[in-house]
């Protein structure tokens, strides 16, 4: 009786080649990063994947309320004459953004450049002229008639 045994050479390549295999199969499943949205206060930022991402496509009218009313992960502490600068990645700004306070639209029309500097005291103040300590920012990606991205800001006043 015959056995095949593989020479030292070919069962390195067909260890690795199996390695290979195994790796790619492990990334295929792995689920593809959202685009990023930033912000900037001098050397601090916050960077954030989406809380919701439809890969460019629509958010389902059924959960749009529900994105727009997540909470922040991520904080930033900012004074009022602070700038706060925000940035979003190409693809985003392609679409084109607005941002939102507190789950309700702050701007008509989406911004189409990948970075805007506004100023941190816009944030602190409410409707009725009272003070604010801390906002919820949302920047939204649309098209101006669907939702297709939504990232999350907290803004925290300095004391």
């Amino acid at each position: 009786m015959t056995v095949a045994f593989f020479s030292g050479s070919r069962r390195r390549t067909a260890v690795a080649l199996g390695a290979v295999s195994a790796g790619l199969l492990v990334l295929s499943a792995c689920d593809k990063p959202t685009p990023i949205a930033t912000l900037t206060v001098g050397s601090d930022s916050v960077h954030s994947e989406a809380a919701c991402y439809n890969d460019g496509d629509a958010i389902k009218e059924s959960q749009v309320q529900e994105c727009l009313n997540k909470k922040a992960e991520k904080t930033l502490t900012v004074a009022p004459d602070d700038r706060i600068r925000f940035g979003v990645d190409p693809e985003i700004a392609d679409n084109g953004w607005t941002i939102f306070l507190g789950g309700q639209q702050a701007e008509a029309e989406p911004y189409k450049k990948t970075y805007r500097t506004i100023p941190a005291s816009a944030f602190f103040s409410s409707q009725t002229g009272e003070t604010l300590d801390k906002a919820q920012v949302t920047i939204v990606e649309n098209t101006g008639k669907k939702l297709t991205g939504i990232w999350h800001f907290q803004l925290k006043k300095e004391s």
